[in-house]
């Protein structure tokens, strides 16, 4: 089989996991708005959602193995598409549409790039100091867009996917200066630049579960849009990779990203009517173990004045 097509197959998978951890980090966000990160840590439900990102993270890693990085990061907004359905189901309705208009809009803006951005598998890699200059500016930017201030979760949802993009530029790095046999497995390039992909990768989770408190479609759209920018101009810039057709490939991918960029500004400002939570569902059966995590619905009692009138009663 094509290696880019391996590539493509297992980022559809990865997104599809990676969408599930979503709804299931926006779910316990809206529920514990103010936990902390010590909270999280002792969280059985953050712990699900880390263990799916982890699987498509997994499986992230190996298509950036076969496919260049201009191929695999922009397949990353599949998983805002598989978030829509999978999070309408969660809440009990039907998808809108104007949810479905920025999915078809996503699909095709992403099909273009596609077609411009085959190429073959990566050979070349970050070198040591240019790995460390990539690191340092992200992460200054990164301290930029997480001060405080107005829209913290925009902010932060950029933020996030600054450093999975980063992160993915970083372990495609790893898994081909690890597998290319001309030098040592565990080299001070392979072990170096693999902590600084643990340190954006779990930086980019953590941003990410703050940027959700805000709701799912905004932030989600934000991380979708700023992974595969951060990406491709790290693999454009410094790992010689390049967009087919000439002139005309340019403008076909700058087409399929502002159509893609229409379709995810669509999906992001969709805002469907609350439902009522179905329990059965696994993430919701997963979180409806975390102590507190639900709103409890207080009592209704008759008012002594009023033995018609209903009122909360106090605890």
């Amino acid at each position: 089989m094509n290696a880019v097509l391996i590539a493509v197959a297992l980022s559809l998978v990865s997104a599809v996991a990676y969408a599930a951890a979503a709804v299931a980090q926006e779910r316990l966000a809206s529920r514990s708005p103010g936990a902390g990160t010590l909270r999280l840590l002792g969280s059985g439900a953050w712990w699900w959602s880390v263990g799916l990102n982890a699987s498509a993270a997994l499986l992230h890693v190996v298509a950036l193995r076969y496919g260049p990085l201009t191929v695999v990061q922009p397949l990353g907004a599949l998983t805002l598409v598989a978030a829509v359905p999978m999070g309408a189901r969660l809440a009990g309705r039907r998808v809108s549409a104007v949810e479905w208009k920025g999915t078809a809009l996503t699909l095709l803006g992403l099909g273009a790039i596609l077609v411009t951005a085959s190429g073959p598998e990566p050979d070349d890699v970050l070198r040591v100091p240019e790995a460390l200059a990539v690191a340092g500016a992200t992460a200054a930017l990164i301290g930029v867009l997480s001060r405080p201030g107005a829209r913290p979760g925009l902010r932060h949802a950029s933020a996030s996917g600054l450093a999975s993009g980063v992160a993915s530029a970083l372990t495609q790095t790893v898994t081909v200066a690890a597998t290319d046999r001309s030098g040592p497995v565990l080299s001070v390039q392979v072990v170096g630049v693999a902590l600084l992909v643990a340190a954006f990768a779990a930086g980019g989770l953590l941003l990410s579960q703050t940027a959700y408190r805000g709701g799912l479609g905004g932030p989600l759209a934000m991380v979708t849009l700023a992974n595969p920018l951060a990406a491709a101009v790290i693999g454009l810039s410094l790992l010689g990779e390049r967009l087919r057709g000439g002139p005309a490939g340019v403008l076909l991918a700058l087409a399929g990203a502002g159509l893609a960029s229409w379709g995810v500004v669509l999906l992001s400002r969709a805002a469907p009517t609350p439902a009522p939570v179905d329990d059965d569902h696994p993430v919701a059966a997963v979180l409806a173990l975390e102590p507190g995590s639900a709103t409890a619905e207080p009592a209704l009692v008759p008012r002594p004045h009023d033995p018609g009138h209903l009122t909360p009663a106090t605890r």
